[in-house]
């Protein structure tokens, strides 16, 4: 049975104010907050907030038969809290429905994956916490910024525990293979990898409303009808895009959320199902290693990481950023930590971009890929400074590693130790009830004589009540006679 395999990217990045050199050591916020605030609002009310509404009313028009799955980076989750908060609360009643899968991805949207495994490693995790928090799931599956993708990426999400990864299936690892099968990781067969079908995809995000397309207009039985014509053997159909690009790369006027919302109707005619990544991955076996040396994405004709960094200018950023990454692991301080999320995102380093874009390029406010470049490096410059006011350039990178293994184990220490004192405690308050509660328990299956002589209640009243030692007797009795009528009541 032939399966769809639904997925949208949500990303927003956090962009940086014109910052002038002079600013280098006086200013220490990059941020353009009017145009911060101005981009996600437009992006949610005319794209996430219909997108996902119309999404929440599939699954109550089709229930089960209708999955999709979702991966958020972190910085966008910080910009829809403070200025679309009712997105992430479209998102949690999708949770909620059970039709719908949340992925990890780093929480940067950054590129280190390419630079360093340790800061890629702590960026997924957290961001797993993250959705663990919001949405109440354990992401089981990741993708990386962009689908970047290559056996050693692969081999770290198996690492870290993911069953899965997506990727693009660009023609280049494929040759004449499909993407229609469930792959594996090449250094890790653990890991399954389900690959982009970038022409259907495309067809929806990109070329949807083209009037010049041969193919246009497209409807749901006629792209249904392309999917049940493949071949028989060829069963997963993996179809990944950006969320905006229902309502802002096509416009609502498009009929695009009115072509997504027959789809499931249509296929289930055909007899094709939809299901998320993870039901893929743990119901298909592999039919054998995708073998992806250098690293593929899925920007660009290219699909590899030359809009990133394919020139100079974006390479000298690149290294110079990431020649930081041990003193940030190293680092406790919040706003530090806070900036280098968001710098290091990779729409810094497409901004700078030469290369010619088949579709159109955004460069934000900046005039050219020298201005974004000059800019950034003047962001990257006040930042660098200020990690290295923490720890100076005379700390050597092992005095670092030492450190952060120090930091990483004390973390380890105090949260076992939590763990331990939660333990101790429920045990004590199993083992050691109330009086109160123990006082009726033992007069109903005691004689009365041993209760005065055995509860606690008799041994403390002298000390709250000071008498002679002679009378102390009879004080032992009178409590022994009141509590058979506590018990009574």
């Amino acid at each position: 049975m032939k399966t769809i395999c639904l997925y949208f990217e949500i990303h927003q990045p956090v962009h940086l104010k014109r910052y002038r050199f002079f600013e280098i050591g006086t200013d220490h916020y990059y941020y353009d907050d009017y145009e911060n605030e101005r981009a996600i609002t437009e992006t949610a009310q005319k794209s996430y907030i219909p997108a996902l509404s119309t999404m929440l009313e599939m699954t109550k028009m089709y229930g089960k038969q209708f999955k999709v799955a979702f991966s958020l980076s972190g910085v966008a989750i910080e910009l829809l809290e403070v200025y679309a908060p009712e997105v992430i609360e479209l998102l949690q009643q999708l949770a909620e429905t059970g039709c719908v899968e949340f992925l990890a991805e780093p929480y940067s949207h950054g590129l280190s994956s390419l630079a360093n495994e340790e800061v890629f490693i702590e960026e997924t995790k957290r961001l797993a916490k993250k959705i663990k928090e919001m949405f109440g799931q354990t992401p089981k599956v990741m993708r990386n910024s962009s689908l970047i993708y290559s056996d050693e990426i692969g081999a770290l999400a198996g690492r870290m525990g993911f069953k899965g990864m997506i990727a693009e299936g660009a023609k280049h690892i494929l040759g004449w293979k499909s993407p229609h099968f469930v792959y594996n990781c090449a250094m890790d067969p653990n890991v399954k990898l389900l690959l982009r079908d970038y022409k259907l995809s495309d067809d929806i995000s990109l070329r949807f409303n083209d009037s010049s397309w041969n193919e246009y207009p497209l409807f749901a039985d006629k792209y249904v009808d392309w999917i049940a014509q493949l071949p028989e053997d060829e069963q997963v159909i993996n179809i990944f895009m950006e969320l905006c690009a229902l309502g802002i790369f096509q416009p609502l006027s498009s009929n695009i959320l009115e072509f997504l919302k027959a789809l499931p109707a249509v296929a289930k005619q055909r007899g094709i199902v939809f299901a998320t990544p993870s039901e893929i991955i743990s119901k298909t076996k592999s039919v054998g290693p995708m073998e992806v040396v250098y690293p593929v994405s899925w920007n660009d004709e290219e699909r590899d990481t030359s809009c990133w960094l394919g020139n100079g200018m974006q390479r000298e950023a690149f290294n110079k950023l990431y020649q930081e990454a041990d003193r940030i692991l190293a680092c406790k301080d919040r706003r530090i930590k806070q900036d280098w999320d968001r710098i290091q995102a990779s729409n810094n380093f497409r901004f700078m971009t030469t290369k010619p874009a088949s579709v159109g390029m955004y460069r934000g406010f900046y005039d050219s890929p020298y201005d974004a470049f000059t800019n950034y490096m003047n962001v990257l410059g006040d930042f660098i400074k200020r990690v290295q006011d923490l720890f100076p350039m005379e700390v050597e990178s092992d005095e670092l590693n030492a450190l952060y293994t120090t930091i990483h184990n004390q973390g380890e220490e105090i949260a076992v130790r939590d763990n331990e004192i939660s333990r101790l405690r429920a045990r004590l308050e199993k083992y050691e009830p109330t009086p109160d509660a123990e006082s009726p328990k033992s007069m109903k299956t005691e004689p009365a004589e041993k209760p005065a002589e055995k509860k606690p209640a008799a041994k403390k009243a002298p000390a709250k009540k000071p008498a002679p030692k002679k009378e102390a007797a009879p004080k032992k009795e009178t409590i022994a006679k009141k509590a058979p009528a506590k018990a009574k009541k």
